[in-house]
């Protein structure tokens, strides 16, 4: 169960839009997160998925709209010193960004001594705990060149939690990862949910992994957010969209 001093945040977003030149990706999404829920924004590839997930986080600003996490609003969280900020947040991204020069270690630990505050030895505890968390246990010393895809995932999300962060946003997660693989970075999330309590929100375009992991399921069409539901909702949606994610899931696992 989740750790009762461990929370994570609200997230809203009010007629989000971001545009590239002449093409706007995102129209106008409005979408809330109830703190430690874990949820999965599922879409085609293209249609502004990734995109969203740097709205929320502050890595771009949008060109309209509100967001909020945690009460505070994005553009006033971002500016306040990190001493200053009442929760943390962090992304997993789609090729997991490790630094091919830092060990594991070093790439876990980057944030913990950029903010400075913890002796060498008090952050290299955090690490060894973080890594074992993921089942990576020993691996401090190696570089990412040793490691196998799904173990660079998985140390892209020790990064994360090193930080103790009530809100992480992951970016396709299981992203050229076999399916045995796909399955083990999925109870991976399951279980960061069931122990921190943080609230997680995995942009995905596998359903199968969507459904198994996300309390609600935000579908994202043409810029905006076609459906909202839980995954037995999901099930007899009308939506067009929704019904063809359904018709590929069910013929990738050899149903009708």
């Amino acid at each position: 169960m989740a750790d009762p001093t461990q929370h994570g945040v609200a997230v809203e977003l009010s007629d989000v839009r971001k545009r590239y030149g002449d093409h706007e990706v995102l129209s106008g999404v409005d979408l809330t997160i109830e703190p430690g829920k874990l949820v999965a924004i599922l879409g085609q590839s293209g249609t502004g998925k990734s995109v969203l997930l740097r709205q929320i986080i502050g890595l771009e600003r949008p060109d309209a709209g509100r967001i909020v996490v945690g009460g505070i609003e994005i553009e006033r969280y971002l500016a306040m010193p990190p001493e200053e900020k009442p929760f943390r947040m962090a992304m997993v991204f789609q090729n997991a960004a490790l630094l091919a020069s830092l060990t594991v270690a070093e790439n876990v630990s980057l944030r913990l001594r950029e903010r400075g505050g913890r002796d060498a030895a008090k952050i290299a505890a955090i690490t060894r705990r973080v890594l074992e968390q993921v089942e990576l246990g020993g691996t401090e010393e190696k570089l990412p060149s040793e490691l196998s895809g799904g173990m660079r995932k998985r140390v892209a999300i020790a990064r994360a939690l090193a930080i103790d962060p009530e809100l992480i946003l992951y970016d396709e997660p299981t992203a050229d990862l076999d399916p045995i693989l796909t399955e083990e970075i999925g109870r991976l999330i399951a279980r960061i949910c069931d122990v921190r309590g943080a609230t997680q929100i995995i942009v995905t375009h596998n359903l199968p992994l969507a459904r198994s992991l996300a309390s609600r399921i935000a579908v994202l069409d043409q810029g905006r957010i076609a459906e909202y539901s839980t995954p037995q909702e999901l099930g007899r949606s009308k939506n067009p969209l929704t019904r063809e994610f359904l018709r590929a899931a069910a013929l990738e696992m050899g149903g009708d």
